[in-house]
């Protein structure tokens, strides 16, 4: 049986008369980066907040790293790091400044912070910044001083809320591949996100909207859902198609895309293209079946279902002011 590094049941989180995260489920297994896919106001960082107990549940319960959270979270904290979506560094320190500072909040020995700073500034490609201040570094090169610190004691599960907001696409891709390597050596990442490329990466992923789980599973698994659902037209007048298409009652989604419009029908459509055919009546336009893109899965899970109950897929085995620190901002 794989080891679960974070499994929770029924998790919600109320803010007055304002539901949160609303009776969430959670398998996380250990060494896997798990996405949070959704867009602001899902609930993503409230739901973070929660399994690192910083935030108190209105109901559920929840286990990480074998911990009941919250009555245990002070001895979680020294086992996790936790990257937050805004920098939340001291500007008015340098790089090594800074990671001395959360040596001592982690309780690293002189000898052993040093070694360890050491390590990761060549990791990450900070050693000839170490005296540069963090408020005058790039989007980038603060992004990789704030894994560096979340890293710095070694954490066996590592949280990343929204980390690659703010950078180019060349950092964030950098970024994926450091995150790979600390996957490949044991570490569990869940990060959460609002990019479709970044989500893709993930080994497992869910969905969520408005609070709810709406969809979980591996990005293939979850890809697979839609075969033969998508449909690709080329012709004239797209826009016009378009509003024709989303009038018709099989008819999910549909977006265009250049010079193609891209039309998602719902679930139990036989022969998406010939439907489509048939109802717009439109000889002139080329249809063709397409592969399914994870924005496909999105607006399938969420906008174009909006009471969809949740869908688990079955996964396959898997290849302060502020501090980036749980245990800082406690």
């Amino acid at each position: 049986m794989t080891e679960l590094a974070i499994s929770a049941r029924a998790l919600s989180k109320r803010f007055g008369d304002v539901i949160a995260v609303d009776g969430v489920d959670l398998q996380i297994p250990t060494g896997q980066i798990y996405g949070f896919l959704g867009p602001n106001g899902s609930g993503k960082t409230t739901l973070i907040r929660m399994l690192c107990g910083l935030l108190t549940p209105s109901g559920g319960e929840v286990r990480v790293l074998g911990l009941e959270i919250p009555a245990q979270a002070e001895t979680l904290r020294r086992k996790i790091g936790y990257m937050t979506q805004k920098f939340s560094l001291y500007d008015d320190l340098t790089v090594a400044e800074n990671m001395q500072f959360m040596a001592r909040v982690h309780g690293l020995s002189h000898r052993g912070a040093a070694l360890r700073i050491e390590e990761l500034l060549e990791r990450y490609a900070l050693s000839s910044m170490r005296q540069r201040f963090a408020g005058a570094m790039s989007g980038g090169q603060r992004q990789r001083l704030a894994l560096a610190v979340a890293t710095l004691h070694a954490p066996t599960l590592l949280f990343l809320d929204e980390p690659t907001s703010a950078v180019d696409p060349e950092n964030r891709r950098d970024f994926w591949e450091k995150l790979f390597d600390l996957s490949d050596a044991g570490t569990t990442i869940l990060v959460s996100t609002h990019y479709m490329d970044e989500a893709e990466r993930c080994h497992q992923l869910a969905i969520l909207e408005t609070g709810h789980m709406r969809n979980q599973g591996t990005p293939q698994a979850l890809l697979a859902q839609l075969q033969d659902r998508v449909v690709e037209i080329a012709g004239d007048h797209l826009r016009q198609v378009k509003e024709r298409a989303l009038r018709l009652p099989q008819v999910q989604s549909a977006a265009q895309q250049g010079v193609r419009l891209r039309v998602l029908l719902r679930a139990g459509t036989e022969d998406a293209a010939g439907y489509l055919r048939a109802h717009l009546e439109d000889r002139d336009l080329k249809l063709s079946n397409a592969q399914p893109s994870l924005e496909d899965v999105f607006v399938a899970s969420t906008s174009g279902g909006k009471h969809l109950p949740v869908h688990s897929v079955a996964s396959a085995p898997s290849p302060p002011r502020n501090s980036s620190s749980c245990h800082a901002i406690a």
